[in-house]
């Protein structure tokens, strides 16, 4: 009966025979997964660009260029540059020394990830404005995402949600909404101007009390609050944007050993971002009892989050944003308002004190128009002329963003000359640094502060590659605050030269550096003397 019963030790065999056989399939099938990933792939994207002619550093296994690039920046950021406006070298030494080696476009890698690198205005021009709608954004890296969620500036998809969330904004920061916040606007200068008067005939270190200013405007014009009431948000978003930075050029841990293993910063931005969802919670459902109280439950307020509000209880269903899409905007616009603002802020006052012709000059037109004691006002505000050109000529030598964040393709596309793939999955990088310093468009006058050249508007400037200007990008994903924060700015400073005049304190170091914005490495001092 044993041919019925079948030999248990046969089976046993034949049975641990098919499980080694299972497991060595699973086990090559893996393998050549990782070689695929981490060398076939990087092989024939770089051959595939290397015959159209775009070269770039040799692809080094698992950590691609990374290693190389943060060597470079740790070089840059440890030596003080001399007081001078060229600064590509020190903020992007890898792309200064690279396109000088293999040409405008280059290829890097970012482990196993290709980076065409992009510095050629109407390739970037063509990528931005997306006509044919064949360029979409990259899933941004972890990190990003944990802050920014599926806001307006990391959403993948330009679709239906996506037009209405930039609607949103729009209406939010344009036109009427913006002339009746300059009052807004106003008071918080007021208040931080209060506390200079403490520092009159000496020196002040202004990337702080910036930082203040415009967590007050966010967070009072957007939301409707004082900075008190969204102070810890503001905490919070620094010591994620302290992580992120810290962690923002480092390859993360495959996504499967990473769900098993989380280091101490993945744990503490976990446990922050938690904290600013809860804190945006309580404004939200502060606001939705507020309309409550007064029997309108449908009136949450025209301003930023009153209009997402808005959205959130929509009547029709697929017009109706969810609670996580309200708060990933909110985290968005907190982090955004405050965080560009302020870094465009201490460059210009940066320039200003330097160069004090300037700052003369922007002081009379101030006083013409306004007056010594008047508030600045909307109308004056657009009759800033040379203020205007000291903030291009700013936005141009130190933007705040300096990498525009990547695009890939969703079908086969030539860009100029160039051919890419969708199965390459090729990451473009727009670098508006390096198109700001470009002496070709710029002229050999490019790492000079000279205002006078945006006298005619960018397309003169630019001469007539107006994608050689890029401090808030292009085309349909453009800034959706840049006319906020260059009204903002005009306020600010207007305000400033109304009371003070400044020169740059002999402390001031000078070193800028790439975390999410382009920061002052040791702050901004200048010495403050009253009027």
């Amino acid at each position: 009966m044993s041919w019925l019963m079948g030999d248990p030790i046969l089976g046993t065999t034949t049975v641990s025979s098919i499980l080694c056989g299972v497991l060595l399939v699973i086990l090559l099938g893996l393998i050549f997964k990782i070689l695929d990933k981490l060398w076939w792939t990087p092989t024939r994207i770089q051959k595939l660009m290397a015959s159209q002619g775009i070269k770039g550093p040799s692809y080094r296994l698992i950590n691609g260029n990374t290693k190389e690039i943060n060597n470079m920046k740790t070089q840059a950021m440890s030596r003080p540059t001399n007081l001078s406006h060229d600064i590509v070298s020190a903020v992007h030494p890898h792309i200064h020394s690279w396109t000088n080696i293999y040409g405008k476009n280059y290829l890097q890698w970012h482990g196993s990830q290709a980076q065409l690198v992009i510095t050629e205005p109407e390739l970037c021009r063509e990528i931005l404005n997306d006509k044919d709608r064949a360029y979409v954004k990259m899933e941004p890296i972890p990190f990003i995402k944990k802050l920014f969620g599926e806001g307006l500036g990391t959403r993948t998809k330009s679709d239906e949600k996506w037009a209405q969330l930039r609607k949103i904004s729009s209406h939010a920061f344009l036109g009427e909404s913006l002339k009746n916040n300059i009052p807004t606007i106003i008071a918080s200068v007021e208040t931080m101007l209060e506390r200079w008067k403490d520092h009159e005939g000496k020196e002040i270190e202004v990337c702080e009390e910036f930082r203040l200013l415009t967590s007050e405007v966010i967070s009072r014009t957007a939301f409707g609050s004082s900075y008190l009431e969204g102070q810890d948000i503001f905490e919070m978003l620094m010591k994620f944007f302290f992580l992120i930075s810290k962690n923002l050029f480092k390859i993360g841990l495959p996504s499967i050993i990473s769900k098993l293993y989380k280091t101490k910063d993945e744990i503490e931005i976990e446990k922050l971002d938690q904290g600013i969802r809860n804190s945006i919670m309580k404004i939200i459902k502060e606001r939705e009892a507020k309309a409550m109280r007064i029997g309108e439950e449908d009136n949450f307020g025209d301003d930023f989050l009153g209009l997402l509000l808005k959205a959130h209880h929509d009547a029709n269903v697929d017009q109706r944003i969810t609670i996580d899409e309200l708060i990933d905007e909110c985290k968005t616009f907190y982090f955004a308002g405050q965080d560009t603002t302020a870094s465009f802020l201490n460059w210009t006052i940066l320039l200003l004190a330097i160069h004090t012709d300037w700052q003369e000059q922007a002081r009379r037109e101030v006083l013409q128009i306004f007056g010594k004691q008047n508030r600045p006002n909307h109308d004056g505000i657009s009759k800033l002329k040379t203020m205007s050109m000291i903030i291009n000529e700013s936005l141009r030598l130190y933007p705040p963003i300096v990498t525009i964040s990547g695009r890939t393709v969703s079908r086969e596309v030539r860009v100029g000359k160039l051919c890419i793939d969708r199965a390459a999955n090729l990451e473009l990088l727009i670098k508006p640094l390096s198109l700001h310093h470009d002496p070709e468009f710029w002229g050999q006058d490019v790492h000079l502060f000279k205002p006078e050249r945006f006298s005619e508007g960018v397309v003169k400037a630019t001469k007539n590659n107006p994608a050689a200007f890029l401090p808030f990008g292009m085309g349909p994903r453009m800034c959706v605050g840049f006319n906020f924060a260059t009204t903002e700015a005009k306020v600010v400073l207007s305000m400033i030269l109304q009371r003070y005049s400044f020169n740059l304190s002999p402390t001031y170091v000078h070193s800028p550096y790439e975390a999410l914005t382009l920061c002052p490495q040791h702050g901004v001092q200048v010495m403050l003397h009253s009027l």
